[in-house]
């Protein structure tokens, strides 16, 4: 697929129009920054929106979870979904409530998923999650066994019909209330990593890894 997509019908931005982003490889670099992703989806009439772990390789995204879950089971069976991701950069505080905002990225994507039946694609669906939130950590952990693999259902949402929303930079205030003597700007916000914590029951001469050691989110 290209490195864009005109919008589709459902995915053009009507409201603050300018904050939107068609382009592929800008709507992927906040995927793959993100840890977390909500599912919505409608099963007999009910609402849901269900966070979940993912992971993207080439245009599509994988979810994953426990066989038995109702979202899984029925996201497969062809029901239209919404995976939205969302990342916070700050808070904007300008002189008037009104006029206060966040600076953020954001991914929408429509469409519908299917379970991966290939054994050798699942497991490699699960190795790409694993990744996806902590490069390294698959290789040096026990791999999935045979019942663990049958008690994980794995999801292949396409990544067809999306869009992206970002807002950046300082407060618009209303032109008179630049006169107002309140403070204004922005109070930035991001994900750090504290310091690895040991297990209780690790053997004895294990240390912590490097990846682990120097953990930081890719932007």
């Amino acid at each position: 697929m290209s490195q864009s997509a005109a919008p589709s019908v459902r995915t053009r931005l009507v409201r603050e129009a300018e904050r939107a982003v068609y382009d592929r490889a800008a709507a992927y670099k906040i995927l793959d920054e993100g840890f977390i992703c909500h599912v919505g989806f409608v099963a007999d009439g009910q609402p849901f929106v269900i966070p979940t772990s993912y992971g993207r390789v080439g245009d599509s995204l994988y979810i994953h979870g426990s066989a038995a879950s109702r979202m899984l089971r029925r996201v497969d069976e062809g029901i239209a979904v919404c995976v939205t991701v969302t990342l916070l950069d700050g808070l904007v505080l300008a002189r008037s409530i009104f006029n206060h905002s966040m600076n953020y990225r954001s991914v929408v994507i429509l469409g519908t998923a299917r379970a991966v039946t290939d054994g050798k694609e699942k497991l490699e669906a699960l190795r790409l999650l694993s990744e996806h939130i902590l490069p390294g950590r698959w290789a040096e952990s026990r791999q999935p066994n045979e019942k663990e693999l049958k008690a994980t259902s794995v999801l292949r949402l396409p990544i067809e019909e999306f869009s992206a929303k970002v807002r950046q930079g300082p407060a618009v205030d209303d032109e008179a209330d630049y006169a107002f003597r309140t403070w204004a700007g922005v109070i930035p916000l991001t994900l750090v990593a504290g310091e690895p914590i040991d297990d209780a029951r690790l053997m004895p001469g294990v240390k912590t890894p490097e990846y682990a050691r120097g953990y930081t989110r890719k932007r």
